[in-house]
């Protein structure tokens, strides 16, 4: 059901709901809480001093807005609540003054200050609640949460009749149909009713998930792949011909992509390993090997600079022993695109390197027998299988540098064979991390100087591209402005963040590689993977917003040499937090940290993982609900229930290609 025929819903609201990826009736009604205002009056003379409170108060005196700095306004007036006259006060909501009416009463959420007799105001309600939960949405300009509150209810209206649980599990855990644990994770009564609501909610979706990587895993166990006969000895060979020694994780890996590959069966293995740990000269050996049985491999990457950093890095060694290696690229002119594809063709290219191109329609192969997706994250199911459609049976890898824990790894990628890499090269130097204090800027900068000295390179980060005044963020823009004064404006500086268009990012980090850009300031935006070994310095400004997994995917943009490599973690909050990142270097160490503290939304990063976003459930909070899912869709699919499940037919269709 589209969502322009629920009531109130016009064209510029339902454009902004896509927005926020709500496009029909069942995306809105499924865009859950992400928590909830308990609200509990209270008098003025109970309340905690400086404790969050919610109390009634009767507007004195209206409203005065004051600007403290740009896009940053103040908002003060009276109140009267029982007998105390109040100052309140409420920051960036300059048009409420409109509302504050004089003898009004209206709720006031937030502190009280008892010394200055103030009332520090986070939200106010304008209709009286009586002890009443009310949920809270993620939201974007345009779209309040009375809005979505309103709307969720009248999309609520609608006969919601779909449950997605089978009946066997609903029963057998007595789980509350699926419309009534919508009605209440929307408007719960009491805190029991929002725990029977996202039980039932969080164990539907996390069973559907499990279901599609075990029903995976059942395809894959059965699916005939290319037999090789390929001699024990390609391993010495291949390895004997590296100019360095592979760590013991290498070599593990290389053993698993051997063994994967002279059997009959297809290779579905994905390579988990921590930035700079080495995973493309073990993808390299899978090529070897396939070349070596007379078949053609694709490696797709994200990025134009990775494809082209793995076109180099790759042609130095495996060109070298007289692998045919050709990169694919949008970019290209048409003529000599079109060579390329006539050349994949005809069979005269053994190993092609290159991003969604080589995913379009004109892309043929004579004999493809190996695909790998370098970060593969960040393809969707359909793009990655799209290329593997290109073979009659290609034996599949994917690459990723996300240390995920281990438990959680070998369950949320259940249907692929794992092999993971730990150990760093021999000669890298662990980069040593620094915790600063803004107040200490001035030792970052003498460091930077250093660095600069040296003819070095540096990676400045900024988590905003625009100023946010409210949380007191730095801008790349202000950065620019800052450091182009720091030092005298005698320094190349260049700017890349994710407003820029693709050319503009590439070309921008083209010029950074090549040594013409000597301070990159940026955005998370910088592609991981990326190999710039004359940058020995990142610095990251107010580090504290950012997970400890992402930081350490930073910081890995550095240390890609022999050179000692510093980075500096610019904050004044959080630094205990942040000292994990001094004590250690292991990325899997960090990402265990990192689940503790904040779970799982910084694992895979900002809107990375399409195939890993959950609406309501959490991979580390809810484990055991996943564990229990996961059990149980074994089971759904052993015994063949799925086949009298219309739902789970249509899943099954949907991912049937893979086969």
């Amino acid at each position: 059901m589209e969502l322009k025929e629920i009531k109130g819903i016009g064209i510029q609201l339902e454009k902004k709901l896509n927005s926020l990826n709500i496009y029909s009736v069942e995306d809105l009604v499924e865009y859950y809480p992400y928590r909830y205002n308990f609200i509990n009056i209270e008098s003025i003379h109970n309340i905690k001093d400086m404790e969050p409170a919610t109390i009634k108060a009767t507007v004195i005196e209206s409203g005065k807005v004051g600007y403290i700095k740009r896009n940053f306004n103040r908002l003060n007036f009276k109140a009267i609540s029982d007998d105390i006259i109040l100052n309140v006060v409420i920051f960036n909501r300059a048009f409420l003054k409109q509302h504050l009416i004089v003898g009004k009463e209206i709720l006031l959420i937030g502190k009280y200050n008892k010394l200055k007799n103030s009332f520090v105001a986070s939200d106010i309600k304008f209709n009286i609640l009586e002890n009443k939960i009310e949920p809270v949405y993620h939201l974007m300009e345009g779209v309040t949460n009375n809005i979505l509150i309103k709307e969720i209810k009248n999309a609520l209206e609608y006969n919601i009749n779909y449950d997605n649980i089978p009946t066997i599990y609903r029963e057998k855990y007595n789980f509350i149909s699926k419309k009534d644990a919508l009605n209440l994770i929307h408007s719960p009564n009491k805190k029991e009713d929002i725990k029977k609501s996202s039980l039932c909610l969080k164990y539907e979706e996390l069973f559907e998930f499990m279901f599609k990587i075990n029903y995976l895993k059942k395809i894959n166990s059965k699916c005939k792949g290319i037999k090789r006969d390929i001699p024990l000895k390609s391993k010495e060979t291949f390895i004997n011909n590296l100019p360095f020694t592979l760590t013991k994780d290498q070599l593990t890996a290389i053993d698993d992509i051997y063994n994967d590959l002279i059997k009959p069966e297809r290779m579905n293995r994905l390579i988990l390993g921590d930035v700079g740990s080495g995973k493309t000269i073990v993808a390299m050996y899978a090529i070897y090997i396939n070349y070596l049985s007379k078949h053609e491999s694709a490696l797709m990457a994200p990025t134009e600079i990775l494809a082209e950093q793995h076109y180099k890095s790759i042609s130095q060694i495996l060109g070298k022993i007289g692998l045919k290696i050709s990169l694919l690229t949008g970019s290209m002119r048409k003529k000599e695109r079109l060579a390329i594809i006539a050349d994949l063709q005809e069979g005269n290219i053994d190993l092609i390197i290159g991003t969604h191109a080589l995913l379009s329609e004109g892309v043929t192969f004579k004999n493809l027998g190996l695909v790998i997706t370098d970060e593969q994250h960040r393809f969707g199911v359909n793009q990655r299988n799209i290329l593997s459609e290109k073979g009659v049976v290609p034996d599949v890898m994917y690459l990723s540098a996300t240390p995920i824990p281990r438990t959680y790894a070998l369950t949320i990628y259940g249907d692929l064979d794992l092999s993971i890499i730990k150990t760093k090269p021999s000669g890298r130097k662990e980069i040593i991390t620094k915790v600063k204090k803004e107040t200490e800027i001035k030792d970052v900068l003498y460091k930077m100087l250093e660095e600069l000295k040296l003819n070095h390179q540096i990676y400045v980060i900024s988590p905003l591209i625009e100023n946010n005044n409210e949380l007191d963020l730095k801008s790349v823009f202000d950065l620019e402005e800052k450091l182009n004064m720091a030092f005298n404006r005698k320094i190349k500086i260049g700017i890349l963040h994710g407003k820029l268009k693709n050319e503009e990012k590439e070309k921008i980090m083209q010029d950074f590689k090549e040594g013409n850009i000597k301070i990159l300031i940026s955005t998370t935006v910088i592609e991981v993977g990326i190999d710039v070994p004359n940058s020995t310095m990142m610095v990251i400004y107010n580090a504290d917003r950012f997970g400890l997994a992402t930081l350490h995917q930073l910081r890995g943009r550095v240390g890609r040499g022999d050179l000692q490599s510093f980075c500096y973690l610019i904050c004044n909050k959080e630094i205990e937090r942040l000292k994990v990142l001094e004590e250690s270097n292991d990325g899997f160490y960090i990402s265990e940290k990192d689940y503790e503290l904040r779970g799982q939304g910084d694992l895979f990063g900002q809107k990375q993982s399409g195939d890993m976003t959950f609406k309501i459930a959490n991979l580390k909070s809810d484990y055991a609900i996943l564990l229990q899912a996961q059990k149980d869709s074994k089971e759904y699919i052993d015994n063949e229930l799925y086949k009298d499940n219309s739902y789970y037919q249509k899943i099954i269709q949907d991912i049937s290609f893979i086969n």
